[in-house]
């Protein structure tokens, strides 16, 4: 077997090549980004099929095909060197990721729809994408903190306060992935993620790109916005630890404006954990991310697998990101 590939003990194969390609689930789809280019594909569904409102079947002949659209990718950070600085390059590359995924999802959405169905507006997705963010600054940076405030009394020292507010944090996040989790509509979705994971993996170990190689490798991915997110949470710890327990508005507007801090050091680490996957320790730091990758990706079917290959397929047309510069690779270090 290649040097750049292990076997897990439940069989499945791991990459030990780390290449800046990244990665979403969309519905019914995949986009995939290299370095310079992005693109989304989509499994369209067959006129019956919206009619029906049926999902897909597994059968590959019963499904609709394949579309892929391909878009240039124009970072800022190519263009400014103090970019690509650690920790604000964190922050751009995932404003930028948010900005490519958003409209990887509006893609994906409408090609869902009917011929005769009007598309979704972007005023919708605008006020959808607001209603988010802010349902996640509220929900994993001030509720913790607010709840932790109301306990103010009975804790004995700003350190208390600290430890606490990040249990709270933290238990608040692994409660929402737990119930994200368990939505039935978004299983197809979190199978479409696997499908993504493998895929990837599949290209960083070499391996031909077809379906059946994606198969056999493992649906968890050491750069996943999963274990991502996990980092945020504990990093946040260390960041917010110094500033005790102030005034209560200086500590709400604190979680706000230490979000862009937070973002690009959970950054750096995810990506020197992705470089060091080889080693053991390193494994070992990624353990507790890839165990909850298990609640937002699920064992994709081999057509959903011909779909993330078709996306980065369409990316490999036209560039080749395992000989990108670190100018290039600068923002993609988060497969999805």
């Amino acid at each position: 077997m290649s040097d750049q590939v292990q076997r897990l003990s439940d069989g499945t194969l791991v990459a030990s090549r780390d290449v800046p390609v990244g990665g979403q689930a969309v519905l019914e789809g995949v986009m995939m980004r290299g370095t310079g280019h992005w693109a989304v594909a989509v499994r369209k569904p067959l006129p019956e099929q919206v009619a029906g409102g049926r999902h897909l079947e597994a059968d590959e002949a019963a499904l609709g095909e394949i579309a892929v659209e391909r878009f240039p990718l124009q970072s800022v950070m190519a263009r400014h060197r103090v970019l690509r600085w650690p920790i604000i390059r964190g922050a751009i590359a995932l404003w930028e990721s948010l900005a490519i995924g958003l409209r990887a999802l509006n893609i994906a959405a409408n090609a869902q729809l009917a011929e005769d169905e009007e598309p979704i507006s972007p005023g919708t997705w605008v006020g959808t994408v607001i209603f988010a963010l802010a349902l996640a600054v509220g929900l994993f940076f001030l509720l913790p903190v607010t709840l932790a405030s109301l306990l103010g009394d009975s804790l004995p020292n700003s350190v208390a306060f600290v430890v606490v507010e990040k249990l709270i944090r933290v238990g608040v996040f692994l409660a929402y992935i737990w119930l994200v989790s368990r939505l039935s509509h978004l299983q197809r979705v979190f199978q479409y993620h696997g499908a993504e994971h493998k895929t990837i993996s599949c290209y960083e170990a070499g391996f031909d790109l077809t379906p059946e190689n994606a198969q056999r490798f493992s649906r968890l991915h050491p750069r996943c916005g999963t274990s991502f997110l996990l980092i945020v949470m504990i990093v946040s710890v260390f960041v917010f630890a110094p500033l005790g327990r102030p005034e209560w508005y200086w500590l709400l507007l604190s979680r706000v404006v230490g979000i862009p801090l937070i973002a690009g050091l959970s950054f750096e680490v995810i990506k020197w954990l992705g470089r060091n996957r080889r080693h053991r320790w390193a494994r070992v730091l990624m353990w507790p991310g890839l165990q909850l990758q298990r609640l937002t990706t699920r064992e994709p079917e081999l057509p959903q697998l011909a779909v993330a290959i078709a996306a980065l397929e369409s990316v490999l047309e036209v560039e080749e990101p395992g000989a990108a510069t670190e100018a290039e690779r600068a923002g993609i270090e988060v497969a999805a």
